[in-house]
């Protein structure tokens, strides 16, 4: 049976949350859980959830939790927690996954030297593929960690993003602390900084597809600008907590 559990944290993501777990279903082999940890949404993101395992035909193991506190560090520390499995794969709800994602995950962490892994992240829209953003996303797994952490480059690291669906073991999550929950954003960058004192990060050559809505909002130049910006701050050392404000929560 997988050991894998899959945490998804959820804010008003109605509009996403059930075809993600839809799609969850057709998981082969399936997930050991899915917790879902709700941070307060307004919309009918938490009926989605609970509705889950009567709504299609085949059945998931959901789990819905309720955060007091909101933030994604917060939320997924919680889920985290609560999760029963062996290794902890972090979902967004507006993220959809391949259906032999868990044994991807099982097969990457089957090298001990692995300590975290993620995927290629192809941003997509109802009409496009913003292949542009999406190739330097990928290219920043790389160069990021070169540019700002040249030793820990050369000894595994590699910046992963929550768009990339992180997976670690339950183990060596904890032992490093989980994410940092002072941290509004760039939780995930920290958690490979990290998690790479236990092993390589590895980027899988296979691609997930997170919604684009965030660049639909901004515009592929201002996206572009902001992702850089924020980047490149947060690589000399900037406060994530100052940098949130150039992040807009988008639903």
């Amino acid at each position: 049976m997988s050991q894998v559990s899959i945490i998804i944290p959820t804010l008003n993501e109605a509009a996403s949350l059930g075809r993600t777990l839809r799609q969850l279903t057709l998981l082969n082999p399936p997930a050991k859980e899915v917790i879902v940890v709700d941070g307060g949404s307004e919309d009918e993101t938490i009926a989605i959830a609970k509705q889950s395992w009567e709504s299609f035909n085949q059945p998931l193991n959901v789990q819905v939790l309720f955060c007091e506190q909101r933030g994604r560090s917060i939320q997924m520390n919680c889920g985290a927690s609560a999760a029963s499995g062996d290794i902890l794969c972090f979902l967004h709800a507006d993220t959809s996954v391949p259906d032999d994602l868990i044994a991807v995950i099982e097969k990457t962490l089957t090298e001990p030297k692995v300590a975290c892994g993620g995927f290629i992240s192809l941003m997509v829209g109802s009409q496009n593929t913003r292949w542009g953003i999406s190739l330097h996303n990928y290219l920043k797994t790389y160069y990021a960690p070169l540019l700002f952490k040249p030793l820990l480059f050369f000894k595994g690291l590699r910046l992963l993003f929550g768009d990339q669906v992180m997976f670690c073991r339950r183990t060596d999550f904890w032992d490093c602390g989980g994410f940092d929950e002072e941290l509004p954003i760039m939780e995930d960058g920290d958690l490979c900084l990290k998690l790479v004192q236990k092993g390589r990060i590895s980027l899988v050559n296979r691609t997930v597809q997170s919604s684009d809505r965030r660049v639909a909002r901004w515009g592929s130049w201002k996206a572009t600008a902001i992702y850089l910006y924020i980047g490149i701050l947060w690589g000399i050392g900037v406060d994530a907590n100052y940098l949130k404000q150039f992040y807009q929560d988008i639903r």
